[in-house]
């Protein structure tokens, strides 16, 4: 009797062990999946930029990338206006933004009153869920005129007259512009940096910071020393991450940069044109041929901006990372 009760008992032992194991079998098939769809999914918007782009690779070339003119009627299309306009804003919003942002995590991890930090919060990630086209019409009806009235003046009569970059401030006071779509696209962006810095900061060890609290450290020390080494790779990539929205953002770009396709000069204060803001003006409206191959290419030259951007904040943090294994 005591046999057969050993038997069975190793039988349903067999039993449940290919069970789990044709259940570990099929979720790493899964996952597999799941992963090989990423990578075809990436590839084939790729290649279908490639392809569709293609004819004005092969009749343009690289002079694609070197000249300003854009010109649909005569079929004379060049990416330079719209690359440094996407660039540029981009810029300008992370050196408002990152600092912005770091202030807003730190004040809500380390100073901020219990009672303020909750909804103080939950209003910052509230902003992020606004529609880009609402802080586009907010840009073009309430902050293009304020900024040309009140602000514009300053600047250049302030860092417009400073060597150097006194050039990115003057210019007539338009309100749209460069810098007004930077500075959108700086809060727009704002609550996602925010959010994740927050976050990363919230996950170091208490007892660390307790520990650097105790042997007298001030609470920039302690974040500077214990809670940026410990959170650098969220922070980069919250970055990264409000990064990759200014590059692609779209709407609210289109209704403050003036989209026009000029660069006469290096004023932030004139308007000017961005890859994003190109394609939503012009790809409905664009004819077969030269002209949606010249916009395909653009969306192209988009994608391996955002690619870039993302490999070097990779080697960014390696090299961090590195650099700690030596110490």
């Amino acid at each position: 009797m005591m046999e057969s009760v050993v038997v069975n008992t190793q039988a349903e032992g067999v039993i449940r062990r290919r069970k789990t194991d044709l259940g570990d079998i099929a979720f790493a098939w899964l996952t597999r999946s799941v992963a090989f769809l990423t990578l075809m999914t990436l590839a084939g918007i790729i290649v279908g930029l490639t392809i569709a782009a293609w004819p004005s690779i092969s009749h343009f070339g690289f002079s694609f990338l070197t000249t300003t003119e854009w010109n649909p009627p005569m079929e004379r299309f060049g990416a330079v206006v719209p690359m440094y306009g996407t660039i540029v804003t981009s810029i300008i919003a992370l050196i408002i933004a990152v600092p912005v942002s770091f202030g807003i995590a730190l004040f809500l991890t380390e100073l901020s009153p219990a009672w303020l930090r909750r909804p103080l919060g939950t209003a910052i990630e509230l902003l992020a869920a606004i529609p880009s086209i609402v802080y586009g019409m907010w840009g073009l009806l309430v902050f293009a005129p304020v900024f040309a009235e009140y602000v514009q003046p300053v600047l250049s009569a302030t860092l417009g007259k400073l060597p150097l970059i006194g050039a990115l401030f003057n210019g007539p006071a338009m309100g749209i512009g460069l810098l007004s779509a930077g500075i959108i696209l700086a809060i727009m962006i704002i609550p996602f940096i925010a959010a994740v810095m927050r976050d990363v900061f919230l996950v170091t060890p208490q007892m660390l910071k307790e520990s650097a609290y105790g042997l007298g450290c001030t609470t920039w020390e302690v974040v500077w020393r214990v809670v940026l080494p410990h959170s650098k790779a969220g922070v980069v990539g919250g970055v990264m991450l409000g990064l990759g929205r200014a590059l692609g953002e779209t709407m609210a770009v289109t209704f403050v940069i003036g989209n026009t396709n000029m660069l006469n000069s290096a004023s932030l204060f004139m308007p000017g044109n961005s890859i994003t803001s190109a394609l939503a003006n012009e790809f409905a409206e664009a004819g077969p041929g030269l002209h949606t191959a010249a916009l395909m290419e653009l969306g192209l030259i988009l994608f391996v901006i955002t690619l870039v951007v993302l490999m070097i904040s990779k080697l960014f943090l390696a090299r961090l990372s590195r650099n700690e294994g030596t110490k």
